[in-house]
């Protein structure tokens, strides 16, 4: 299966909000778009055939710390690896903004997210007793990037170091 992950565009917004609607309970479609505008290159759609298949959110939580705000995939193309692969993209976008750690949340009846956050490398740090507005627990869990193996990393690395020469021939001037 051909997936590509990209930066989430506003004609994107319908397809996500059905895959939003589909994934969770609680159901804000105006924190999307609020979320766009403020951390738009931290927003990410994974497109197999012109077609909205997942996507995930993040975005900068200090220093240190990126936060993985959400991330669903369409039902019909769960457990083919898209989670992960917008997962990875996200972290690459974390690591290039020099953060260190990746953080979330997540339900503690969600064992299908819960066992693909522990296959990427999250470690369970604590749970948020009655994090949800529907009274269920969260665990929070935490990755430290530098462990984190990131995918195609040499193709990744030489991104970042054309994006380091831009910003030194910048910063030159």
């Amino acid at each position: 299966m051909n997936i590509r992950i990209r930066n989430f565009k506003t004609d994107d917004f319908e397809d996500v909000l059905y895959i939003e609607s589909e994934s969770f309970t609680e159901h804000n479609p105006f924190a999307y778009m609020h979320f766009y505008e403020m951390h738009g290159d931290m927003f990410l759609v994974a497109e197999y055939l012109d077609f909205i298949v997942g996507f995930i959110m993040g975005y900068r939580l200090n220093e240190t710390e990126g936060r993985v705000f959400s991330l669903a995939v369409r039902e019909e193309f769960q457990g083919r690896g898209i989670g992960a692969m917008l997962l990875d993209s996200l972290f690459k976008v974390f690591y290039s903004n020099l953060l260190k750690y990746a953080t979330l949340e997540v339900r503690t009846s969600n064992l299908k997210a819960r066992n693909l956050y522990r296959k990427m490398g999250f470690i369970p740090c604590w749970i948020e007793k009655e994090y949800y507005s529907d009274g269920e627990d969260g665990i929070i869990m935490k990755l430290k990037l530098s462990s984190y193996r990131f995918h195609d990393l040499d193709l990744f690395a030489k991104k970042i170091e054309s994006i380091s020469m831009r910003d030194s021939e910048r910063f030159d001037k």
